[in-house]
């Protein structure tokens, strides 16, 4: 079989359980298969695919084929630039998270030497995405998951980011050593009802998924937690559902009424992101 056959064929596959990317997602797998870059792919589309290349595309398919997410497969996902290694004891970043990055680094460019805390790390993408573009803050990850912070601290290694990180395990703020001037989470926010309904239900861990029956129930006890460990002029950030917001609002404005909060949309138009801002 030849590099283009093999790209033809897995696309066919692909799409016939309805992947909406399997033009990209059949490249993506034999590049890792063959080690190839999409260059040398398409210069060489007449290039012979090994018998245990053309084997380990075949099993690499069907697993694609099952419902088991890309990234699982690949081992890898791209989230602000970067390249993070994933696996079934890690949620998989996503796309509108990156907004959750970009306010944070545009609010803490305006401050100096800040103390952050990134709350359920996972992978450790959101901490590391922060410390390339803050180099002169401190910044702490906090994951219940020891199998996570496991994950999370390949990536730091990989990354080259051991000295500027601390990995913390335990409950949501509970382990930070001091209070910090930003708490930026993506919490599960999913209604356990409606875990079913997720793409990559089974594969990705429950635990990073489940908010509990109204999706809310991690980030209710996170803005509780918050009252004695984020600084004066300091920022929480959160991701949400986009149906959250008037709920999450009204909390924190209940728990810190002389704190600024507001709402952030995502590229489509939809609440995304809960931030307050303690007064000085």
């Amino acid at each position: 079989m030849t590099f283009r056959e093999a790209l033809v064929e897995t696309r066919k596959l692909l799409a016939c359980v309805s992947i909406d990317e399997a033009h990209l997602e059949s490249e993506l797998i034999l590049r890792h298969v063959t080690g190839n870059s999409r260059v040398e792919l398409f210069i060489n589309p007449n290039h012979n695919l090994t018998q245990n290349q053309e084997d380990t595309l075949r099993q690499l398919v069907q697993r694609r084929q099952s419902g088991e997410p890309i990234a699982y497969i690949l081992g890898t996902q791209q989230f602000y630039g970067l390249d993070f290694y994933v696996n079934a004891n890690t949620f998989i970043p996503r796309p509108e998270t990156e907004l959750l990055v970009e306010k944070s680094i545009q609010w803490a460019k305006e401050h100096h030497h800040l103390t952050i805390a990134d709350i359920g790390t996972g992978c450790g993408a959101i901490a590391i995405s922060l410390a390339y573009h803050l180099p002169t803050a401190t910044i702490y990850a906090t994951d219940i998951s020891s199998d996570a912070l496991a994950i999370a601290k390949i990536n730091l290694e990989s990354h080259q980011q051991n000295g500027r990180i601390c990995l913390l395990k335990g409950n949501l703020l509970e382990p930070l050593p001091e209070p910090v001037d930003l708490i930026i989470a993506n919490l599960p926010y999913v209604k356990y009802t409606d875990l079913v309904r997720v793409n990559t239900y089974g594969y990705e861990p429950t635990l990073a998924l489940n908010g509990g029956p109204e999706g809310t129930t991690l980030i209710t006890e996170l803005c509780y937690q918050a009252s004695d460990r984020l600084n004066k002029g300091g920022r929480i950030l959160l991701e949400i559902e986009p149906r959250q917001a008037s709920v999450v609002t009204k909390l924190l404005v209940h728990l810190f009424p002389l704190a600024t909060t507001e709402t952030c949309n995502d590229f489509n138009g939809l609440n995304r992101i809960v931030s307050l801002t303690l007064p000085i």
